[in-house]
Parts: structure tokens; sequence; C-alpha cells
């Protein structure tokens, strides 16, 4: 009798369990819903990313459109009725590319052909007149050390290894040949290169040149070399041309130039949390961009996603318990002085940060999230899919986060980051042809449900 009762009590408390587990479900799938129904029926993000990407434009750290979606972010948060918006002071490197960069083959005097080419974000200028010089084509940075300064003397680099087109995660081989153009020139320069050539970064065959951010290491002001990126067309060009006469030259013309560094902001509101006001949780994008396109994937579609997080929760009345913040950080492009100015800060204010979510990986169809986190964290995490899988996002993995709330990581946190399809990403990376036309409405206001959606759960259920 003692062990039938015993048995009894068991399965009324998992039954009292169940029910409960169910009604929680059945409470976070409406509530889901009604975020996504929000964003797809009365959203704001496509029309943010409009004035952003067309009524601003490019917003390269420290130029005067950098500066306008800085006002403009401040006052369209002011208009959610947040509790507080406010701006953080961040000193910024600024960078002009000056006149558009010229080049061509010369196969002999007189005779040549014009490629596209951009300079690389951080570059100096070639000597007035333009840069002329025999090239030497290799594969990796290792291959320097191997032909030594007696091959590479004189010459311009021409660093032509491809993204590797076989990975399915193109940021897999994005970060798998992104060290020639970031690293590229101070390694040539060390062995007497007079220039360096980059193939753009990007699985795409076309015309159009790739910039990014590049350093000199340590390298003396009168030994860095002018560094530029040409376009995959133009590369498999003057790679077969190079194969069929090794003796040919390379003119390149850049006006590029860098100045003193200028103030700048990270631009913050906050809706304060109900019963955990002093633990924060950031959601974010970098307010910065190139200079070539208008930014709308890189990283406008971050930053509206990130503020219609805010908005759809005002909009369908959610008080969330913890303080939500969005974070529009300025310098991700060129300097991540933005995301460390942020951490500094709220070290110095010893804020306790217990999640954050970055969006930088363009506006396409949100696929799932990445998560830097423990184990147990992690685990959590996984037991929400079943509510995310009628719209179809279903890769949850550990990995990293994002460069701008990366400072924030310490071991108690979540770090997250929206990964939406890759597999054109890279066809408009950090070129001209990031802008606001290639960015799909529904898309765009889907990843921001997908982010909302997120931030619920871990507001509503925390990280322990």
């Amino acid at each position: 009798m003692f062990i039938r009762r015993i048995i009894i009590c068991f399965c009324l408390v998992a039954t009292a369990q169940i029910n409960a587990q169910s009604t929680v479900s059945k409470e976070d799938k409406a509530q889901l819903k009604k975020i996504y129904d929000t964003a797809l029926l009365e959203g704001n993000s496509y029309q943010w990313l409009d004035h952003l990407s067309n009524q601003i434009g490019a917003r390269l750290s420290g130029s005067l459109n950098a500066q306008k979606a800085v006002e403009w972010g401040k006052a369209e948060l002011e208009k959610l009725g947040l509790d507080k918006v406010w701006l953080q002071p961040v000193m910024v490197p600024k960078w002009t590319r000056g006149v558009t960069e010229f080049a061509y083959i010369e196969t002999e005097p007189g005779k040549s052909t014009n490629v596209p080419i951009c300079a690389l974000g951080g570059s100096v200028p070639t000597p007035i007149g333009g840069l002329k010089a025999p090239l030497i084509e290799i594969k990796s940075l290792e291959v320097l050390e191997k032909l030594g300064r007696k091959a590479i003397e004189g010459k311009i680099v021409f660093y032509n290894r491809p993204m590797q087109a076989d990975l399915i995660n193109t940021f897999e081989a994005y970060g798998g040949c992104v060290d020639q153009r970031y690293a590229g020139a101070a390694a040539a320069a060390k062995y007497g290169a007079v220039g360096v050539l980059v193939r753009s970064l990007t699985l795409r065959s076309d015309d159009l040149p790739h910039t990014g951010a590049m350093s000199y290491g340590d390298l003396k002001d009168s030994e860095k070399i002018p560094a530029a990126a040409i376009s995959t067309n133009g590369a498999d060009l003057l790679s077969s041309m190079l194969k069929l006469n090794p003796n040919i030259k390379f003119h390149i013309n850049m006006n590029c130039r860098t100045w003193e560094d200028v103030e700048s902001f990270n631009v913050i509101g906050e809706i304060k949390g109900s019963e955990f006001p002093d633990k924060h949780m950031v959601v974010g994008g970098h307010l910065d961009s190139w200079d070539l396109g208008d930014g709308s994937h890189d990283d406008g579609a971050g930053i509206v996603q990130s503020m219609e997080v805010l908005r759809l929760f005002k909009k369908i009345g959610y008080q969330p318990k913890h303080s939500i913040r969005i974070v529009m950080f300025m310098n991700e492009e060129n300097g991540l002085r933005g995301g460390k100015k942020y951490a500094k800060i709220a070290a110095q204010k010893n804020e306790d940060h217990v999640f954050a979510l970055e969006s930088d990986s363009g506006g396409f169809t949100p696929r799932g999230f990445s998560f830097d986190c423990t184990d147990a964290a992690f685990n959590k995490v996984l037991s929400w899919k079943p509510l995310f899988e009628p719209y179809l996002i279903h890769y949850f993995v550990k990995g990293g986060s994002g460069a701008d709330i990366g400072p924030l990581k310490k071991d108690s946190n979540v770090l997250a980051g929206l990964r939406p399809d890759s597999q054109r990403y890279f066809d408009y990376h950090h070129a001209k042809n990031d802008t606001f036309d290639a960015v799909n409405k529904r898309e765009l206001e889907l990843g921001a449900a997908t982010m909302t959606s997120l931030v619920y759960l871990f507001d509503k259920y925390g990280i322990e």
C-alpha cells in the first residue's frame, strides 16, 4: 500500500510538471506568434533601413554621414518612448578614399588593360602619379618567407587565394583567406615589396572590388606600402596574363589618406526591467559601414533589426523583466572602438550584462543562432528549438557571437549571434553593390522577429 501511494504521488507530481510545461509552452507559442505576426504585418525595420541607406548612405567612421546616422538613430529611439536614450562618446579613426582609384595591366609600353580595384581601408596612398611595378603572384603569406627578399623586393605582391567554394558556411571560407587582406601588406613590406594587390573576398565572379580593413602592424610610416583589392574577374585575368608573360607590370593610382582621430558616438536606448533592472540584456549591430555602397546588409540590417526588437516589445505590450538595451556600435569595420568602449564603461559602472545578441551577418533569411555560453545555458536554448520550428529556424550551435559584443564576455553570461543564410552575403560584403535594393523586406522582418523571440525567451527564463 505504501509503495502504491508513493507511485500515485509521483505520477501526480509528474503530471503537474507536464501540465505546467504544457502551459508555459502554449504561452510561449502564442507570444512568438504575436511577435512574428506583428513584425510581418506592422514592421518598421524596412522603412528604417530605407532612410538609413538612401537618405544617409555610407557611414565610414569619422565621416559626416556617420554623424548624421548617430543623430538619426538617437532621434528614432526617442520616438519609441524608451525609458532612456543617450550617446556614448568614442574616439574613432578617420580614413578617406579620395579620388576613385585607377589601375591597369601593362603587357608592354603603350599596351594596357584597365582592371577594377579599390584601396583597402587604412591603406597609404601611392606616390603622386601612381605606382608601376612588376608583380609576383602568391597564394599565401607563408610563401613570402619561402621566396625571400630576392624574389619579392621591388615588386607588387599579388595575393590570389580564393575563398574555398566547397565550404557550405561561407563565413568559414572568408575566414580562410582574410589574412591576406588584413596582414598581407605588412608581411610583404618586410621583404621589400612596393605594394600589394589582394583578390576580393567573394565567391562571386564579377567586376566589383571589395574593400575591408587592413593593418600595417608595427611598420613605421616610411615602411608602409599601398594596398588594394582587385575584383575577382580582374584577378583571374591578371593571373592568366602572368602565366603567359611573367614580365608584365601593374599600375596603381590611389589618393587615400589617414587623418587624426575624431569623436563619434555609440547610440544607446533602454527599456528598464520590471524585476531585474540592474541586469542588462543587449541587442545591437554596428552603425558604421564601408564607403563603397550604403552598408544595407553590413550592417544597416543589424541596426534596424535591433531597433525593431525594442519596438516590437513596446508594440505588443511586453514588459521585460531585465533591462533591455539596444546599442548601435560605432567603428566595428576599422577599429572596433565602439564595442570596446561600451564594454569598458560597463565594467567601470559594474553593470551586469547577462545576455547580448548581435546581428552582423546581413539581412537574409534567418536560420538560427550561434552561442558563446556554458553547456548548461546551451542545453536550455536547445529546449526552445520546437518553438522556432514553425518559423523554419533550426540552426542552434555553440560558437562565436559578434565582434562588438565580444568584449562583454565573461564566464557567467551568454553571447549570441543571429545566423542568416550566408550564401549570398559575400556577393555584397564591403562592395559597391551593398545597397538597399539588395535587401528583401520579408527576410529582414523575419530576422527581427527571430531576434525578438530569442530575447523574450532569455528574458523570461534567464540563463541559469
